[in-house]
């Protein structure tokens, strides 16, 4: 697969995909996979059940391997009332330069009554004077349960790059029968001061939010994922559990947002917490 680096956007017209899952019960406490419909290059080829039948993984593939300036990615996922769903992508994600062209991501994603939700892709890299616009909108039904984990790079710190130039805005949304639990954005430029302030990035070229929405966590728990990596924040508001990880590294942010998902997933969820196979392909 050519490498989007090497190559010239200016030459290849902008990608619009759009994913849409439906998930419902199969009446023994099975998930399945009922509509899958995709347009353009975003898919899931097939559901799988490394857990069981009672919790359906869907990889979410992106066959061009990166995105560049202009492209619209848009992924719809319901999932019915008593299902569980895991959502994952295969490796990271790459945002490539805008070329005065603003890429957007939209995420939707809907749960039923007693439904749990898993937003678990890998790490998203941002490269130097990407344009992006992200927006990710969850709507849960009363009694539903969500765990939601992004790892952000900003530029390849490993190989010399870094983001000196481009736009991030984020916008996330979660509500839960119908109130509104976490509302957070935030726009980020490449270069600018608030990557080194003590209040944005302060100089870390990685940033990871893991955000679990269901029963309140207790504080022995709390105090039980605090002390797993000194540069992770966490901290539980009502119904929402919150952890934030700073740092250089992706490995060591994905190795540190695991081990809180490891741990807050069988509360939370009701269930272990092995780990997704595609993580090691």
């Amino acid at each position: 697969m050519p490498d989007c680096l090497h190559s010239d956007p200016l030459s290849t017209p902008p990608w619009h995909a759009s994913l849409r899952l439906r998930f419902a019960t199969d009446g023994q406490d099975g998930t399945r996979l009922v509509e899958r419909a995709h347009s353009g290059p975003l898919r899931v080829q097939k559901a799988l059940y490394p857990e069981g039948p009672h919790i359906c993984h869907a990889i979410m593939v992106h066959p061009p391997g990166g995105v560049v300036g202009g492209d619209r990615l848009a992924v719809d996922v319901s999932a019915g009332a008593s299902t569980h769903v895991l959502l994952t992508s295969p490796g990271a994600a790459k945002w490539y330069r805008a070329n005065g062209k603003v890429s957007q991501q939209d995420v939707r994603i809907d749960a039923g009554e007693g439904a749990s939700v898993e937003w678990l892709p890998q790490e998203t890299i941002f490269f130097n004077d990407a344009h992006v616009r992200i927006d990710h909108r969850v709507e849960l039904a009363t009694d539903a349960s969500y765990i939601g984990c992004d790892i952000l790079c900003f530029g390849r710190r490993a190989s010399g790059e870094r983001f000196d130039s481009g736009t991030i805005f984020q916008h996330t949304r979660i509500r839960r029968g119908g109130k509104l639990l976490w509302w957070e954005q935030g726009s980020l430029n490449g270069g600018s001061g608030a990557m080194r302030s003590p209040l944005g990035l302060h100089g870390a070229s990685v940033c990871a939010t893991l955000v679990g929405v269901g029963r309140n966590v207790p504080a022995g728990l709390v105090d039980t994922i605090r002390a797993i990596d000194p540069a992770l924040g966490v901290s539980q508001l009502k119904s929402v559990f919150v952890a934030r990880y700073l740092g250089d590294n992706s490995e060591s942010a994905r190795r540190t947002m695991f081990r809180v998902w490891q741990a807050l997933r069988p509360y939370l969820l009701g269930c272990a917490a092995p780990l997704p196979r595609i993580w090691n392909t």
